[in-house]
C-alpha cells in the first residue's frame, strides 16, 4: 500500500467523491485507470512544470499503480498532537487490513467531528483506541463491500440507498 504524500495528490483523491461515512470519518475515493497510462509517443514529450497532458488528469499523480491511502485528521477536530497521531496511526493499520479488499485505487480517510473530550479524558486512551478502530473497521468494511465486482463504474448514491441493507 503506498501513502498520499503531497497536496494534490489528497486533492485528487478527496475530489473523487465520498465512498462512505460513519459518525467520525468519511471515506473519499478516485478510482485510478487500470490500463496504459502512458501513450506511446510519450517518450521524447517534454518535462518540468506545465508539460502535463490534460488527458492524463490526477492519474498522473499516482505514478505506481496500486491501492494509495492517506489520514486527514485536522486540529479542528482533534486539538492534541498525541490525539492526531494516534487516529493516524489506526488509520493506516486498518487500511492495510483492507488493502486487498480494495480497489486500485486513491483513498482517503477523513476525520470530520471531534471525540467528546469528556468521554475520552485520555489523549491516547485504550477507550479511544477502541472507538477510533471498531469505527474504522466499519468504514472500510462497507467500503470493501460496496466496491465489491465492478470497480470501475461508480454506483449513484440514489441507487447505493436502495441496494445498501
Amino acid at each position: 500500500m503506498q501513502r498520499l504524500k503531497t497536496r494534490p495528490q489528497f486533492q485528487a483523491a478527496m475530489a473523487g467523491g465520498t465512498v462512505s461515512r460513519t459518525a467520525h470519518f468519511a471515506l473519499h475515493r478516485l478510482v485510478l485507470d487500470t490500463g496504459g497510462s502512458t501513450p506511446a509517443g510519450q517518450a521524447d514529450a517534454p518535462t518540468g512544470p506545465g508539460s502535463l497532458p490534460s488527458t492524463q488528469g490526477p492519474q498522473a499523480l499516482f505514478a505506481v499503480q496500486g491501492v494509495w491511502l492517506g489520514a486527514m485528521v485536522p486540529k479542528r477536530w482533534a486539538r492534541r498532537a498525541v490525539t492526531r497521531n494516534t487516529i493516524k496511526r489506526q488509520i493506516y493499520t486498518v487500511g492495510a487490513t483492507f488493502e486487498a479488499r480494495l480497489p486500485q485505487a486513491a483513498h482517503v480517510v477523513r476525520l470530520r467531528t471531534a471525540f467528546d473530550r469528556k468521554q475520552f479524558v485520555s489523549a491516547t486512551s485504550d477507550q479511544l483506541k477502541q472507538a477510533v478502530r471498531a469505527e474504522l473497521l466499519q468504514l472500510f468494511g462497507y467500503a470493501a463491500r460496496r466496491s465489491g465486482g465492478a470497480v470501475s463504474a461508480p454506483v449513484s448514491p440514489v441507487a447505493a440507498e436502495a441496494v445498501a441493507p
